[in-house]
């Protein structure tokens, strides 16, 4: 463990190193970012992130390899009825609607570490009752380890003491290939629906088959990121950009596979398994062009791929959708695993 630098109130930042398996992560405390990971015998890292904290205080709407909650995603209006009554939440997203948690979610928390081996680390944080507009003091753990394979397992669990939304992701970007853009790269997902969206990039409560559409990626496609980047991207199609949720399942199921991502030389591959019903696929289209990054690499828009397990965005909105509702008594579980595979 070692020093990563001060917030502007003072507070700490931690990192914390571990390494198995011939992979190497390395974790802050704040947001439990994964600021960097690396696999032995490659140069490149294969997430997107910051060498400093000065860059991730300048650019925190980016979230670069962030736990993102406790509602991960967008809730449209940034209301909701939770426990019977409407509540309010904080509108960080175009001042309408609420993204990720809030503009103080739990990605621009201090996270307490739990415990640390030289395989595993594990962080926690208690996001107390009316933070955000959330109801319920909410305990939140989450445990990253290393296993054969190698695989970087993410637990996630978290409880409530009273009825409450929950809906964490990991929020890292990927970029097998250490180009300046994930161009070439090939994706596939298991997905035979997803939901559109509006201008605001709210779903319309639609859950469209991807049949004979761009969205389809059931054979996977090969992502050409070089399109001209939108001021916003534009809602419902890969023309302007891919940010929108692919519908897995109606709920969780127990983990298996869902997404597959390979590098455009072959070779070196990502497979992303989770238990959750949904994957936000977001191609980093707005990422602002010149920010270093890690080894100081020039970040520029498409520089990395979000894959984020989750629940549905805007699921309280919605009553078809899988619920996010979280009561006392219950436990809040998700597993998600990304496994690396170098055949090079």
């Amino acid at each position: 463990m070692s020093g990563f630098g001060h917030l502007p109130t003072g507070e700490a930042v931690e990192r914390i190193t571990i390494s198995a398996q011939g992979l190497t992560a390395r974790f802050l405390t704040l947001g439990a970012i994964l600021q960097d990971l690396r696999l032995d015998g490659l140069r490149h890292p294969l997430v997107l992130g910051f060498d400093t904290l000065a860059g991730y205080l300048a650019h925190p709407d980016l979230y670069l390899g962030a736990m993102v909650g406790r509602y991960a995603n967008r809730i449209g209006g940034a209301r909701a009825v939770i426990g019977g009554r409407p509540v309010s939440l904080d509108a960080n997203f175009r001042g309408r609607h609420l993204l990720h948690g809030g503009a103080g979610g739990s990605s621009r928390r201090i996270w307490r570490i739990r415990a640390v081996a030289e395989d595993r680390v594990s962080f926690t944080d208690r996001l107390p009752d009316g933070h955000m507009g959330f109801p319920g003091n909410l305990e939140v753990e989450v445990g990253f380890r290393i296993a054969p394979g190698p695989v970087l397992h993410i637990d996630v669990r978290a409880t409530s003491d009273a009825e409450t939304l929950c809906n964490f992701a990991h929020h890292s970007y990927f970029n097998l290939s250490g180009r300046p853009t994930i161009a070439g790269h090939r994706l596939r997902v298991a997905a035979d629906s997803y939901l559109p969206v509006d201008e605001d990039l709210i779903p319309t409560g639609e859950c469209r088959p991807v049949e004979g559409t761009a969205f389809d990626l059931r054979q996977g496609v090969t992502l050409i990121p070089e399109m001209p980047i939108p001021e916003m991207p534009i809602p419902d199609g890969p023309a302007g950009g891919f940010d929108h949720n692919f519908c897995l399942s109606d709920d969780r199921r127990p983990i298996r596979p869902v997404a597959w991502l390979t590098a455009p030389e072959g070779g070196l591959s990502l497979v992303v398994a989770t238990t959750e019903p949904g994957l936000q696929v977001y191609d980093g289209a707005m990422i602002a062009a010149g920010m270093p990054g890690l080894d100081g690499r020039p970040l520029a828009p498409h520089a990395g791929l979000a894959l984020e397990p989750q629940l549905w965005p805007d699921a309280p909105n919605h009553p078809g959708f899988p619920p996010a509702r979280l009561r006392p008594g219950e436990v809040y579980e998700q597993h998600t695993a990304l496994a690396f595979t170098n055949t090079r």
